[in-house]
Formats: C-alpha cells, sequence, structure tokens
C-alpha cells in the first residue's frame, strides 16, 4: 500500500485471491468467478473505499449505464444557464428518469458543439440528451458520434443514431391565441428575443388565431432588456394582452410592468409558455402553456435504449401541450380605462 492508496494488489492478499481475479470482479468480468466470491471482492472494495471503484468499473465495460446531458450554455442566459427555470426543470426530469432507469446522469455545459464527442468519448458514454444547439450542430455531431442521440427540439427531421423530440409549439401558440380571444383580446403582442426556430413557431400560432398580432424582439440581455421595455412603453401600452415565449420572459415582463406602475391583468394580460413551477407562485400566478417535462425526458432514455437495440421505429416526435389557465389574464373589459 502507498500513501494510503489501495490497491488491487492489496485487496487480492487480503482475501488470498488472485490479482486477476479482483481485476476481472472491477471490471464486471465475473462469468467464471463464484458468486461468492464476487460478493467478498465487492464487499472488501466497498469498506477499503478503492478508489477509482465506481469510474473504473463502470469506463472498463462496454455498457458504462453513462448518459451525457449537454446544455447549450448560450450567452442569453448570462453565465446562469442552470438557474434558468426551464433549463433546471428540464435537467431535474431528466435525472429521475434516468436514474430510475438504473443509469447514471453526466452534465455538461458548452457553447462549442466540439467539445461534445470529446466529452462523451471520455466517460465511454451509452448515449446522450442535446438540448440548445441548431441543426448545422446536431449534423455534424451525427457525422462525428456512434453513439444514441436524443435532441430536443432539433428542427430536421432525423434518422440514423438521433432521435428529435419536440413539443407542439406552433399549438401552443394557437392555444394561447384563442384563449385570449376567448377574454376579448384583438391588440396582443408576442415578446421573443428572435424570430426563429421553436420562437417563430410559437408566434405564428398566436397569429394563426390574431392576425393583428405583432412581435416584439427583445434584448437578450436583462439590464438592456429593462432599458428597451422602458424606451418602448408607450408603444407597448397599445396592447392589452402579452403572450410571452417562456415563462422567464413573461416574469421579468410583468416585474418591469409593475416597476412602471402598470398592473396585470388589470391594465395588461400576459401569457407564458413552459409552465415552470415558479409561475404558480408568481404574483399574479401565471397563466401559461405547459410542456410536460417528465414525459419528455422519459420518452428521451426510452428512445435511446431502442436506439442501442436497433429497434426505434419514430425518430421525429412531436409531444402535445396545454394551456394553464391562472390569474395573469382578464377579460379585456375588466381592463382598467
Amino acid at each position: 500500500m502507498e500513501s494510503g492508496r489501495i490497491r488491487i494488489v492489496d485487496i487480492a492478499d487480503e482475501l488470498g485471491l488472485s490479482t486477476a481475479t479482483v481485476s476481472n470482479v472491477i471490471h464486471g468480468k465475473t462469468k467464471k468467478i463464484s458468486d461468492e466470491t464476487v460478493k467478498r471482492v465487492q464487499q472488501l472494495l466497498e469498506e477499503r473505499q478503492y478508489i477509482p471503484s465506481m469510474a473504473g468499473i463502470l469506463l472498463a465495460q462496454n455498457d458504462s449505464k453513462i448518459i451525457g446531458v449537454v446544455i447549450n450554455d448560450h450567452e442569453k442566459y448570462e453565465g446562469h444557464t442552470l438557474e434558468d427555470p426551464f433549463i433546471s426543470a428540464s435537467v431535474n426530469a431528466l435525472a429521475k428518469e434516468i436514474g430510475q432507469a438504473g443509469k447514471f446522469l453526466m452534465l455538461k455545459m458548452t457553447d462549442q458543439w466540439e467539445e461534445i464527442p470529446r466529452f462523451a468519448s471520455m466517460w465511454n458514454m451509452e448515449g446522450m440528451v442535446l438540448s440548445g444547439y441548431c441543426e448545422q450542430d446536431y449534423q455534424k455531431l451525427r457525422e462525428q458520434m456512434h453513439i444514441p442521440l436524443a435532441v430536443y427540439d432539433g428542427y430536421m427531421e432525423s434518422f440514423g443514431n438521433l432521435v428529435n423530440i419536440e413539443v407542439d409549439h406552433f399549438d401552443g401558440g394557437v392555444q394561447a391565441g384563442r384563449y385570449l380571444k376567448s377574454r376579448g383580446h384583438s391588440a396582443v403582442l408576442c415578446i421573443s428575443d428572435n424570430n426563429i426556430c421553436m420562437d417563430r413557431e410559437r408566434f405564428m400560432g398566436l397569429k394563426s388565431e390574431i392576425p393583428n398580432a405583432e412581435l416584439m424582439v427583445v434584448p437578450m440581455e436583462q439590464e438592456a432588456r429593462d432599458i428597451f421595455y422602458r424606451e418602448h412603453l408607450g408603444d407597448i401600452k397599445k396592447y392589452s394582452a402579452v403572450f410571452a415565449v417562456s415563462d422567464y420572459y413573461a416574469m421579468d415582463f410583468i416585474q418591469f410592468l409593475k416597476s412602471a406602475g402598470v398592473s396585470v391583468p388589470e391594465d395588461i394580460s400576459v401569457v407564458g409558455f413552459d409552465d415552470v413551477r415558479e409561475s404558480e407562485k408568481f404574483v399574479p400566478a401565471l397563466t401559461t402553456i405547459k410542456q410536460d417535462n417528465r414525459q419528455r425526458a422519459a420518452l428521451a432514455v426510452n428512445l435511446l435504449n431502442q436506439l442501442r437495440n436497433g429497434d426505434c421505429g419514430d425518430k421525429n416526435v412531436k409531444l402535445p401541450v396545454t394551456l394553464i389557465e391562472r390569474d395573469s389574464v382578464c377579460d379585456v373589459k375588466m381592463h382598467k380605462k
């Protein structure tokens, strides 16, 4: 034993076994070893806190049981990616589903797609869940990686070792528009930091129900966004309702309105998208479009397993969304004059 570090030879000597036997147990090669011997070795490994017990076992096996989860560390999160309510809810759901499947989650944030293949190979991963990258990045990753990949909102036709799991963003906008229309709203503003991909789909769904709806593209950075809102407050007040493309933007917008002396929903009604936990506790409780993180996480784990087994059928899945009615919307006739 050197510097207090437990070695395979130390375990073998203590049990009266060969180093080959101990090494085989560590690396999961136990077909020719009795159950009793396997148990003795595993118990002593645990008692002596053999390092790298878990890592060594996982990395040496063909089936590591590690599923990587990679989130785009986009500039819009301003260094707080995992604090974003939707991101944290998604990761939490994945952690639960991956754990229940008897596997291990390994998380990485990066805005550089080139880091992802090295991350996967370093840990001998059996699959990955990817979120927040663009179609070109996913195409490159699919060319460089051979493990199964489950993509959240990839915006592409999937084939090979990749499945694409989307929610019905357009229908979410439709549901928001239909609901606002039922409450008498026709002057509706949609706020987003872009006009592409899922945010554009949500806006177009809204516009299909409320043709006069307009889009306001706002800055990604919180401080710049607050300044932008103040500069455009006069224009904002022309609308009776706002549909924000995320709960984060919806709650941020409501906070701005409060600071500017505008009441919600008495002056302006607000609808969000995601149904994060904070939206229900927010004041006023936020009307929003719910996407089911647990359902998508369970599907991602299941589809990764199907890809590994070569029996995955539909590789492009679209999940439904549901409007959740709360307190941030009122009828137009109830608005202050």
